[in-house]
């Protein structure tokens, strides 16, 4: 198993994306900590603790709002006392936002950007120590294909993921020293709960700016709607051995569509 002893602590982890690396690397041999605000047993953070140890894995859960500096900071003493060390940190934790940009209220802009942005800084601050004092480490953040292109009616949601892939950037170029690399993941429109909420909005917006079958050419740029298991899929390359000479990388994983 590739990642027998190791420890992933994954934030966002009680669905979609999340849930699916969270379970991939457990499969792999990981001891994985599942981060999330969802604690509900039965659709958050613990359903996927529970996932896995019935799968025969080890997983634990510590509940967090990647947002705020105390949850993060928590998190990552939570995955020590527990495990005793952090390998891996995957910055999976996000949300996303289809709205005219004139529409966008300063506390809606806040709010994204505290999670999709700062969390990422949040967890890797905290999480950077603890991989330093151990030797060194993988950190994965999500980005998104909306990192590289822009796209109507998310202007904030791109600004975000762009400031993702260039703060990955230079937290490679940074800890390369340290022996952490640091990549990230470039998904398109995945069949998850996110993204099914994306083509709705984008079908009910296509009424109001006249844009026919929006959602439609979204998927047929992809080929196909992509799913959780191929993200988890990538995440498990680029944590693994296979790719340590890769660092400071955006992997996409949307099916071609921005090689469009």
């Amino acid at each position: 198993m590739k990642f027998e002893g190791k420890v992933a602590l994954i934030t966002g982890a009680g669905a979609g994306i999340g849930r699916a690396i969270a379970l991939r690397f457990a499969k792999e041999g990981a001891k994985v900590m599942v981060a999330d605000c969802n604690r509900s047993p039965y659709s958050g953070g613990e359903a996927t603790v529970k996932m896995i140890m019935e799968a025969g894995g080890e997983a634990s859960f510590v509940f967090t709002d990647v947002s705020k500096a105390a949850d993060a900071e928590n998190m990552v003493k939570a995955t020590i006392e527990t495990y005793g060390k952090i390998d891996i940190l995957v910055n999976n934790a996000r949300i996303w936002m289809c709205k005219p940009l004139t529409e966008v209220s300063e506390e809606e802009w806040d709010t994204l950007m505290s999670i999709n942005l700062k969390g990422v800084f949040l967890g890797s601050k905290y999480a950077i120590p603890e991989m330093a004092a151990r030797g060194g480490g993988v950190i994965i953040n999500l980005s998104s294909m909306a990192g590289y292109v822009g796209a109507a009616l998310a202007s904030v949601y791109c600004a975000s993921k762009g400031g993702v892939l260039l703060l990955t950037k230079a937290m490679a170029a940074e800890l390369r020293p340290l022996n952490i690399r640091v990549n990230a993941l470039n998904p398109g429109i995945i069949d998850d709960g996110m993204g099914q909420q994306l083509l709705k909005e984008y079908e009910a917006y296509d009424l109001v700016f006249g844009i026919p079958n929006l959602a439609d050419r979204i998927i047929e740029m992809q080929g196909r709607l992509g799913t959780p298991e191929d993200v988890a899929n990538a995440a498990l390359f680029l944590a693994s051995d296979e790719a340590a000479f890769i660092t400071g990388h955006g992997l996409s994983v949307d099916g071609g569509a921005v090689a469009i």
